[in-house]
């Protein structure tokens, strides 16, 4: 698509004033609106300090769930809540919060509806600057979505209860956005302004420079069809009469031209030659550093895979390592949490592994453990996982496995290790083990299905050891 000169006048100029005053009007913009959120931040931030003093931590440390809300301290504090809501007209809710441990959960509610959040209720997923907010005063840096609607809120830890409890104040998003408003209306204006102006100055401009060159193009056309002699009279007072003049001497320094120009390409060739062969000579180089990088690269992989294997194995049986089972735990736990079928938890000791240390000493005692190890890992399944958990303990996952299952594995392990012998200095060393099973169907976390297996083994000891005993979850 053709376009005419001065059409492409027009445009530059327009997008030129354009691009100033919009670069100047988004400044100010800018600079208004995050002036504006840092005044709504700073409101909300104080709001909520000084509406932080207005109650005490202690007072509220009895109220955890739905049945406490007929409690003085509830009572109380909702009332407080609600006056203070009262006074502002932005707020749109204010509440206290408990933190516990890696949970949330509200408190007092100030919301009348029937959306209230009760005593106890978990807040899913709070935003950072509400968990800054049980250290000191903090503010949303955006607006947040949850149940409860759309919000820009500020937080401070409750007097008395820094770090455990915090209380939070809602700004509605429609006052937020209100404000926004006026300002982006602002913003309109000035920029509508800004576009008149410069449809103005480039429309003048465009028409002030188009007319010369409509004779330069007329002159130009006459000395390529052979008809020199004409002469472009222009009388601008600027660089367009010394345009005219160097085009009526532009015939005669033609071929002075040309010739130069021929010398010019010449020149550009033997650059472009010596270029080509800079780079390739750049480029052998850069092959050769990136080959060197991609070795060493290599290499760190597999001293970090080989740290890797170290950081999760017993250097003595070579045996996944206790680090190495808890993580395993901990998938298997999140996957019954999902719905997926229980795991076993084998916990094993070696009955009377100590007066092995002490008749044979620790070398035959490590030995002693190897040759354990290796029993136990024979006499599992594929998929299953056997680790050294510490000292003459050993742990044992056994997958999608119920109790039952757990219990005939256990026993099949307790026999396999009774035949286990070590020959020492002409004689055998052998030691029996006891067994406690556990079976994780909907346990909360690793440390419940673990403590229940350690539960069941001491029960095997308290037996008499050489024998397997089962947790029954409650």
């Amino acid at each position: 698509m053709r376009i005419s000169i001065k059409t492409r006048l027009f445009l530059s100029h327009f997008l030129a004033v354009v691009l100033v005053s919009g670069s100047i009007g988004t400044y100010f913009y800018v600079s208004a609106l995050d002036s504006l959120l840092e005044n709504l931040k700073h409101r909300l931030s104080s709001t909520a300090a000084m509406a932080a003093e207005s109650l005490d931590a202690a007072s509220l440390d009895a109220v955890r769930g739905p049945g406490d809300v007929s409690l003085p301290a509830y009572r109380d504090g909702l009332d407080v809540l609600r006056r203070l809501r009262r006074t502002n007209p932005d707020i749109a809710y204010l509440y206290v919060m408990r933190r516990e441990g890696e949970k949330t959960f509200f408190v007092v509610d100030s919301d009348e509806s029937e959306e209230q959040a009760l005593p106890g209720t978990e807040y899913p997923s709070p935003p950072a600057s509400l968990l800054a907010g049980f250290s000191g005063p903090a503010v949303d840096d955006r607006l947040y979505k949850d149940a409860w609607g759309v919000f820009m809120s500020g937080y401070a830890p409750l007097r008395g209860g820094k770090d455990s409890y915090l209380l939070g104040i809602d700004m509605r998003d429609a006052e937020v956005e209100r404000k926004l408003w006026h300002l982006r209306l602002s913003g309109i204006i000035s920029l509508s302004l800004s576009l008149g102006l410069a449809f103005v100055f480039a429309s003048v401009l465009a028409r002030r420079i188009n007319r010369p060159i409509r004779l330069f193009a007329k002159t130009c056309a006459e000395v390529a069809e052979g008809r020199p002699g004409g002469r472009v009279d222009v009388h601008t007072g600027d660089e367009l009469d010394r345009l005219a003049s160097a085009l009526n001497d532009m015939s005669a320094r033609l071929a002075e031209t040309l010739a130069r120009r021929d010398e010019a390409e010449a020149q550009l060739r033997r650059s472009r030659n010596e270029l080509e062969a800079r780079v390739e000579e750049r480029t052998m180089e850069l092959q050769r550093v990136n080959a060197q990088l991609v070795f060493e690269i290599e290499e760190r992989k597999k001293a970090e895979r080989a740290l890797y294997a170290a950081a999760m194995t017993d250097p003595l049986t070579g045996l996944p390592n206790r680090r190495a089972m808890e993580r395993q735990l901990a998938a298997h736990v999140a996957r019954v949490g999902r719905g997926s079928s229980p795991f076993a938890i084998l916990s094993c000791d070696v009955d009377w592994f100590k007066s092995v240390n002490d008749a044979y000493g620790h070398e035959i005692g490590d030995q002693l453990l190897r040759l354990a190890a290796e029993t136990l890992q024979a006499s599992v399944r594929t998929g299953d996982m056997v680790c050294r958990w510490g000292g003459e303990e050993f742990l044992i996952l056994l997958a999608d496995t119920d109790l039952e299952g757990g219990r005939i594995a256990a026993e099949k392990l307790r026999h396999a290790f009774e035949k286990l012998v070590l020959p020492v200095n002409g004689e055998g060393v052998s030691r029996t083990i006891s067994i406690g099973v556990a079976v994780c169907r909907d346990c909360l976390d690793v440390d419940e299905v673990v403590r229940q297996a350690d539960e069941a083994l001491y029960a095997a000891k308290n037996q008499g050891r050489n024998r397997v005993a089962v947790k029954v979850s409650a």
